[in-house]
């Protein structure tokens, strides 16, 4: 059964990627009415941010190499946002597939590794025919997950061990929860809330015996001694400063890559129209963005569920600072969590209606976007 629960799941993740790239591969110059951009499978490789990390697998941050042979008006040190370990899994793959289709690949696999993660995830709060159906939800909901994991992005490879460092971590499984939450690590840079998530998940449920016996030393040796492999993390993290220390000479080059932290202070500066990365005013889906969120964190809450409640807590408490039209994207990390908070919801019939109806308008989404996301790029040759 098992076996056969994990091909479906591999199905799941890959036939709605293969339905999206069919129209481009055939170069259909329209779907549903919608235009469609010309260019074939290169408007899928050249989605943002896919070329760039493209770049920096190709050339693994070497300046001159960088500023010689790509044709991309980025200052070098922009590339120090794009963390590595996407990369260099892209130049792996790419000896067998070439850097465009290893890429793609790359996204494909990652994308397997997530939805099997989300799969043992979800089993362990619901049967598995409900398990299976939740699967299903996440491999189309909501539509910007759906396309990042169809285009090259390392969103997929980012969540999916997300997934299973939280897995573990509810596992008391603590060495593999800090491997898995390094590896996020190495991928993306907020991977260091997972950190701080982890922390509060360990602490949180302790704080009432803390208050009870007023005993540190005790409440402290309480605590798992494996748990202090979540430290991994942290270390990833420096690991890959020290790598950028070499590269750009900068311990710090992240923090110079550009306008890449869209954080503000007070919350809710999505809602000021005139910050570079909103510049509209039609935002009123953003409110409904964050009341998901905060249900489903006070479902976690009162499902007492610590370890993702934490998690959910910490990364939409994030993501209410964050000032960027792509607010979506930012959350995604906290949907497999959330999903599993209203599973209630999800697994009743009426839920299955509704997504009988909004499962069009994905895909027509997702053909929009990809068609109008794209980085211009006047000369494919080394990226080839």
């Amino acid at each position: 059964m098992k076996f056969r629960s994990y091909i479906l799941v591999t199905l799941m993740s890959l036939v709605p990627t293969f339905v999206l790239w069919i129209p481009f591969y055939l170069q259909t110059v329209a779907i549903w009415g919608i235009p469609l951009a010309k260019g074939g499978m290169q408007v899928v490789v050249a989605n943002y941010d896919g070329p760039l990390y493209l770049v920096v697998a190709k050339t693994l941050y070497e300046k001159q190499a960088i500023l010689q042979n790509f044709s991309f008006s980025l200052p070098f040190e922009y590339y120090a946002a794009h963390f590595p370990l996407f990369p260099l899994i892209i130049r792996a793959i790419a000896f067998v597939a070439g850097y465009p289709w290893g890429m793609l690949v790359t996204t494909l696999i990652t994308s397997v590794f997530a939805h099997l993660m989300f799969y043992k995830l979800a089993r362990e709060y619901v049967k598995e025919h409900h398990a299976l159906w939740l699967t299903l939800v996440f491999a189309l909901f909501p539509a910007r997950w759906l396309i990042v994991r169809s285009v090259g992005s390392p969103e997929p490879l980012f969540i999916g061990a997300i997934i299973a460092c939280m897995y573990y971590f509810r596992k008391r499984q603590y060495l593999l929860a800090g491997i898995f939450g390094a590896i996020a690590q190495f991928t993306k840079s907020p991977g260091i809330l997972i950190f701080a998530a982890l922390v509060v998940a360990i602490i949180v449920p302790r704080l009432h015996s803390l208050a009870i016996t007023n005993d540190v030393k005790k409440w402290i040796s309480n605590i798992h001694p494996t748990a202090i492999f979540i430290g991994l993390i942290p270390l990833a993290l420096l690991g890959v400063f020290y790598l950028y220390s070499i590269k750009f000479d900068n311990f710090f080059a992240y923090f110079n890559s550009g306008d890449n932290i869209h954080l503000f202070f007070p919350p809710f500066q999505i809602f000021n129209y005139s910050q570079p990365w909103v510049s509209t005013h039609w935002l009123e889906e953003v409110i409904f963005v964050y009341l998901l969120g905060a249900i489903g964190l006070m479902k976690l809450i009162s499902q007492k569920d610590w370890p993702l409640a934490s998690f959910v807590a910490v990364f939409y408490g994030v993501t209410l600072f964050i000032s960027h039209r792509d607010l979506i994207r930012y959350s995604l990390p906290i949907v497999p969590f959330l999903i599993i908070a209203y599973r209630q919801e999800l697994v009743k019939r009426e839920f299955l209606v509704a997504a009988a109806i909004i499962v069009v308008p994905i895909f027509l989404f997702s053909f929009a976007f990809i068609s109008n996301n794209v980085m211009p790029i006047s000369d494919w040759g080394p990226l080839l």
